[in-house]
C-alpha cells in the first residue's frame, strides 16, 4: 500500500478546514437570523436554591410575564449581525434590548459590578469559530457579553455561554443583597421560534478582593413563539420613524467602545437614568445625544 506523504496530508488538511469552517459559519448565521421576526414571549423565572447564611434571607417570588416583541435585523455585514428588539403594547412601542453577534471577536467587556465593565482582549486562537453575543440596554449602553461556538447536532442548533451581568430589571429595584448575576445563557432555535434557557447565579462580588459569594441560583425560561408579522406592524412602523435617532445614539456609543478601555457609568444624572433622557421624543440631534451620554460616562 502506498504511504501518504506527510506534507501532502498537511496540505489536504489545510484545504479542508476552511471549507468546514465556512460551512459551520453559514449554519451559525442562519440560526442567529432565526431570532428575527414577530414573537409572542412567555417569561418565567424561579429561584431554585438558596445558599445565603442569613437566616432572614427572603426568596424572590416566581416571575411570570408575557409580551409581544418584534426583533428587527438592523445590521447584516460580514461577521457582524445586529438585532434590535421592540416591545409592542397595543399602539405603543418601547425600544427594548439589542443583541449583536460578532464572529471571532477578540474585544469584550466583562461586567465587574457597580456599573463598571472591564475591557478584555482575547487571543485570536481562543475565539476561532466562535461568536460573541453582545447584549445592550434599552439606551444602547453595555449590559453583558460572552463568546462561544454555535452547535448544530442531532437536529438542534444552540449556543451556550456564562457571563457576568448587572441585576435584571425585574429585580433591580427589589433586591440589594447581591450586585452581580452570573448568567448561564442557552439560545436554542426551535420549530416554533427560539428559547432563551437560563441557569443563573445571584452573586455578591467584591471587586477589590476579587471575592465572590453565591447567595442563590435561579432558573429562567423565555419562550419565543413566532407569529405573523402583521401583529407587530406598529413596531415595524415605529422603527422606520425612529431609527435615524437611534443610529446617532449607537454612533456615539461605538465611539466609546472603540477606545477598547474599561467603562464606568453613573446610574443617574439629576435623579434620572440615561434611558429617560434618550427616550425623550425631543432629543434627536447628534450633539445633544452625545452630550447626554457623556454626562453618564465616568472618566
Amino acid at each position: 500500500m502506498r504511504k501518504l506523504n506527510i506534507n501532502n496530508f498537511i496540505i489536504i488538511l489545510l484545504l479542508v478546514l476552511p471549507i468546514n469552517l465556512n460551512a459551520q459559519k453559514k449554519q451559525d448565521i442562519e440560526a442567529i437570523k432565526e431570532m428575527c421576526g414577530c414573537f409572542e414571549i412567555d417569561f418565567k423565572f424561579s429561584e431554585t436554591f438558596q445558599y445565603s447564611n442569613d437566616s432572614n434571607y427572603s426568596k424572590s417570588k416566581n416571575y411570570n410575564a408575557k409580551a409581544l416583541e418584534y426583533s428587527k435585523l438592523i445590521k447584516d455585514e460580514k461577521g457582524h449581525i445586529s438585532i434590535q428588539h421592540l416591545l409592542v403594547m397595543g399602539d405603543y412601542v418601547i425600544k427594548h434590548w439589542r443583541q449583536d453577534w460578532i464572529y471571532q471577536n477578540k474585544d469584550l467587556l466583562k461586567y465587574d459590578g457597580n456599573n463598571n465593565w472591564k475591557y478584555i482582549s482575547k487571543n485570536k486562537k481562543d475565539v476561532k469559530g466562535q461568536w460573541t453575543q453582545k447584549v445592550f440596554q434599552v439606551d444602547d449602553s453595555p449590559r453583558y457579553e460572552g463568546s462561544a461556538t454555535w452547535v448544530h447536532a442531532d437536529g438542534k442548533s444552540y449556543w451556550e455561554n456564562s457571563s457576568y451581568a448587572p441585576l435584571p430589571r425585574r429585580e433591580y429595584t427589589k433586591r440589594d443583597d447581591y450586585n452581580v448575576m452570573i448568567r448561564g445563557n442557552r439560545h436554542e432555535i426551535t420549530k416554533y421560534g427560539w428559547v432563551h434557557d437560563q441557569d443563573n447565579f445571584k452573586v455578591v462580588k467584591d471587586s477589590e478582593s476579587n471575592s465572590e459569594v453565591i447567595i442563590a441560583s435561579e432558573k429562567g425560561l423565555n419562550t419565543y413563539t413566532r407569529v405573523d408579522e402583521s401583529k407587530c406592524k406598529e413596531a415595524i412602523n415605529w422603527w422606520d420613524e425612529n431609527n435615524e435617532k437611534w443610529s446617532l445614539v449607537l454612533e456615539k456609543w461605538n465611539s466609546i467602545y472603540s477606545k477598547k478601555d474599561d467603562i464606568s457609568l453613573r446610574r443617574s444624572v439629576e435623579n434620572k437614568p440615561l434611558f429617560s433622557f434618550l427616550f425623550d421624543e425631543n432629543v434627536v440631534k447628534r450633539d445633544e445625544i452625545g452630550l447626554i451620554i457623556d454626562r453618564f460616562v465616568i472618566d
